[in-house]
């Protein structure tokens, strides 16, 4: 099996795309569907189903996959050992929910891009339940998660700052001129959610449930900008992290309820136990301190 199949086999199933795959090595999709087919035909397995324009890994292929990280990353330490280079170089596949993509990220690609313009970051955005998993299993190199903090033997995780999550409402709203909000003080209300792989809704419905509070209606969204502006026309409570209203606080468009109880939500970047730490994995997670800690 030679070292560049590999790569591209690793390549098509991160991105779950030959086209993808293709753009991101900078080959043509011929070349890379014939490093797939060289290394079907050299083990006799097919390592993805095709449905259409989508791809997944067979079972072959996902065993392939854990072996083919194996062997890259020996390939690469043996590479940086033999070799001295002041450039950093490499590719990292990185991946986040929406709210830290939309909200925190993007000063840390500037930053991180500015530094060392010949790594290449791959960004993959995931649901909170699946980037544990997509860490585990090596298919992305590091997560970040808007989350309780993370406890797996298998991963490391290092906590970044602290997330407050808030209740928020118009200033028209009822409750925006409330001292205290308890749970019974919702049960009339409309709240309005982020979709149910959301970490911090788990938390709240949990802080709800334990109060035995039922709320008349939850409207659910796939979008925190769509929950702002329900929000901000008086049509319910929303529950969001603090960094994703911070203008709208700033123009009194929202206002903050007094609920009164602890989230323990964080930011918190996290890989594989047994990563190698190359040199563009060293000076990323580097930058992410940097940047992330500051803010």
């Amino acid at each position: 099996m030679e070292l560049r199949h590999l790569t591209t086999f690793r390549t098509v199933a991160q991105l779950q795309s030959f086209r993808r795959a293709a753009e991101a090595l900078g080959y043509v999709q011929g070349n890379v569907t014939a490093h797939i087919q060289a290394l079907e035909q050299e083990l006799d397995v097919q390592l993805f189903d095709r449905l259409g324009r989508h791809i997944t890994l067979t079972s072959a292929g996902e065993q392939l996959l854990a072996y083919a990280e194996k062997l890259l990353t020996i390939a690469a330490e043996a590479q940086s050992a033999l070799t001295q280079r002041e450039v950093i170089k490499g590719t990292l596949t990185v991946s986040a929910p929406d709210t830290l993509c939309i909200y925190r990220l993007p000063a840390l690609f500037s930053n991180f891009q500015q530094r060392f313009p010949q790594v290449r970051l791959l960004f993959r955005p995931l649901s909170w339940n699946a980037l544990q998993k997509a860490v585990s299993e090596g298919v992305i190199d590091v997560a970040f998660l808007m989350a309780q903090p993370v406890q797996s033997r298998g991963l490391i995780a290092e906590t970044l700052l602290p997330e407050p999550i808030l209740l928020l409402a118009a200033p028209s709203h009822p409750l925006a001129q409330a001292a205290h909000i308890q749970p019974e003080d919702l049960e009339t209300e409309t709240l309005l959610l982020t979709e149910m792989c959301c970490s911090y809704r788990t938390v709240f419905e949990q802080q709800l449930a334990a109060e035995g509070c039922v709320p008349k209606m939850l409207l659910e969204f796939g979008s925190i900008e769509a929950i702002k502006q329900f929000a901000m026309l008086g049509m319910g409570i929303a529950v969001l992290p603090a960094v994703s209203v911070n203008a709208e606080l700033a123009q009194s468009k929202l206002v903050i309820l007094p609920w009164e109880r602890d989230f323990r939500i964080i930011t918190q970047m996290a890989w594989h136990k047994d990563k190698w730490l190359s040199p563009a994995f060293q000076a990323f997670i580097s930058t992410a301190r940097e940047v992330l800690k500051e803010v």
